[in-house]
C-alpha cells in the first residue's frame, strides 16, 4: 500500500500504471486520498487517444517500482471500469461502482489529494451525475454526460487537420562570368608568286642581224638576272567579337508535397443505425 510519503515522489516522476505483468496501462493522472486518514486509495489512468480518458485504479495491493506503479489488475479491466469524473472528489454512488467493478468491498469517501505539478485541493462541493444514457438530461441541461472529463454540452467536436502548403524564396546558387585565354592553331593558305629563269632562243634575222653582229666575233660574255618571290606575312590584331553578360529569367516547375494530416473520426457504441 502506498503511503503519503510517496504521493509528491509518484506525481513529480511523470511515471506510468503498470498491470502485474508489466504492460502499460497509461501514465499517473491523479492520486485520490481517503477523507478520514489521509491516506492514498486510488490513482488515475490516462488512457484513449492522447490520454484523453481516465479511468479510476485501487491502490490497493499496488507497489512502487521506480516512477512507476504497478497494481494487480489487467490492462483491459482498468480500460473497462465505470467513467467517473475527475472532478477533485469521489461520491459515495462512484464508489461503489468502483468497488464492484474490482471486486472490493468498502464504503468510504476520497478526495484528489494532487496533480503532477498541481496544489493539493478537495472539491467536497462537486455535482454528482446520474442518468442510464436513455436521453434524460442532467443538471447542466444536456442529454447524456461526458465520461472523459467535465460535461460541458451535448455535442462533441470533431476536429483535424489541414494541410496548408505555400512557398518561400532561398538561394540555391550563383552564377559567374570568367574569361580566361587560350591558344589554337589557325591555318590559312596564301597564294604567292616567285620569278623563275626562261630561256629564249630566236634565230637571227633581219631585224635582230644587226645586234647581232654588233660585237666581237668570238668573245666570253655573262648576263645575270635578279629573282624575286614572295612570302608570307603575319600579323595579327586584337578586334572585339561580342558583348556577353548574365540575366536571369524566371520558369515553373510543379512540386508534389506528400505529408501525413491527422483528423478525429466519431463512432457510436449501441446506437442502432438504422436509418428512419
Amino acid at each position: 500500500m502506498l503511503t503519503t510519503e510517496n504521493i509528491d515522489d509518484l506525481l513529480q516522476r511523470n511515471g506510468n500504471v503498470l498491470s502485474a505483468d508489466g504492460d502499460k496501462i497509461g501514465s499517473v493522472g491523479q492520486v485520490y486520498a481517503d477523507d478520514a486518514d489521509g491516506q492514498p486509495t486510488w490513482v488515475t489512468v490516462k488512457t484513449g487517444l492522447f490520454g484523453t480518458s481516465e479511468s479510476f485504479v485501487p491502490l490497493q495491493g499496488a507497489r512502487l517500482e521506480g516512477g512507476d506503479v504497478v497494481v494487480p489488475y489487467t490492462k483491459d479491466q482498468v480500460k473497462d471500469a465505470p467513467r467517473v469524473d475527475t472532478d477533485g472528489h469521489l461520491e459515495p454512488s462512484e464508489e461503489d461502482r468502483l468497488f464492484g467493478h474490482y471486486g472490493l468491498d468498502g464504503h468510504q469517501n476520497y478526495t484528489e489529494t494532487g496533480t503532477r505539478g498541481e496544489a493539493d485541493y478537495a472539491d467536497t462541493d462537486a455535482a454528482t451525475y446520474s442518468g442510464t444514457g436513455t436521453g434524460t438530461a442532467d443538471a447542466t441541461g444536456t442529454v447524456g454526460r461526458d465520461t472523459s472529463g467535465p460535461t460541458t454540452d451535448d455535442a462533441m467536436t470533431r476536429s483535424e487537420e489541414r494541410l496548408n502548403v505555400g512557398t518561400e524564396t532561398q538561394a540555391a546558387g550563383r552564377a559567374r562570368l570568367r574569361k580566361y585565354v587560350t591558344t589554337e592553331n589557325v591555318t590559312k593558305t596564301v597564294p604567292v608568286q616567285r620569278e623563275e629563269v626562261r630561256i629564249e632562243r630566236e634565230p637571227i634575222t633581219e631585224t635582230n642581224r644587226g645586234a647581232a653582229l654588233s660585237g666581237p666575233d668570238i668573245s666570253e660574255e655573262e648576263h645575270e638576272v635578279t629573282l624575286h618571290e614572295e612570302r608570307p606575312v603575319i600579323e595579327k590584331e586584337t578586334v572585339p567579337v561580342e558583348r556577353v553578360r548574365l540575366d536571369k529569367e524566371t520558369v515553373t516547375d510543379e512540386v508534389t508535397v506528400d505529408e501525413e494530416v491527422r483528423k478525429e473520426r466519431i463512432e457510436t457504441d449501441g446506437i442502432d443505425d438504422v436509418r428512419r
